[in-house]
Order: C-alpha cells, then structure tokens, then sequence
C-alpha cells in the first residue's frame, strides 16, 4: 500500500522544475525554493543563495558567508568548486547561476 503524504510527495519534486544551460540567474517560482539540482554535466557554480527562512536550526551551505547551522568548519562553495556530472545535491535555495553549458545543465527541483 503506498503512502499518501504531502511530505513524501514534496520530497521527490512532484512541485515541479526547471531546466538552465546558461549563465542566466535562476530562481524558482514564486512560493517556492530550489531543494534538489541535479547536475548533466561537470559544472561550477557562480551563486548558490541558501534560503535563509529557516534559520540558523536549518542552515543550507551556499556561496554566502557560512553560519553556526551549517556546522563547524563548513565552508562556502566556492566558483572553482566543480560539481560532477550525475551529482545530485539536495537542501534548500532561492537562486543558482551556473557557468554556461549547452551540452549539460543543470535541473533545479521545486519545493515549499
């Protein structure tokens, strides 16, 4: 029997995506956040803004200055920091820009 929960459902991306292979900013839908990106090729990330509503209890790492939720010695990703093809990440993100890539991309997963 399979469970019927919003939770559950949230979790997998059934609010939707989008797709980038540009160096355009990207921000999801207004009422969401980006919770998963999945990434079609090697890539490098130029801005990774964690969402900040949750607090320092619920921090998400990003390129930002890092805070006592993300734990000690975590680090912000930096633009050199290359993310390999098929690498999934998941927390939680009001923008991504990517380095241009019309051979992969990245798929950005919605949220609430």
């Amino acid at each position: 029997m399979g469970i019927n929960s919003t939770d559950t459902a949230y979790a997998f991306g059934q609010l939707g995506s989008g797709f980038v292979d540009d160096a355009g900013a990207f921000t999801p839908p207004a009422g969401k956040v980006i919770i998963a990106i999945q990434f079609l090729a090697d890539a490098t990330l130029t801005v990774l803004t964690p969402d900040a509503t949750q607090g320092n209890d619920a921090a998400f790492f990003g390129i930002a200055t890092q805070v006592a939720g993300n734990g000690t010695n975590s680090e912000t990703v930096a633009s050199n920091n290359i993310f390999p093809k098929g690498l999934t990440i998941y927390g939680r993100w009001t923008a991504v820009t990517a380095a241009a890539d019309a051979d992969g991309g990245i798929i950005c997963y919605f949220g609430e």
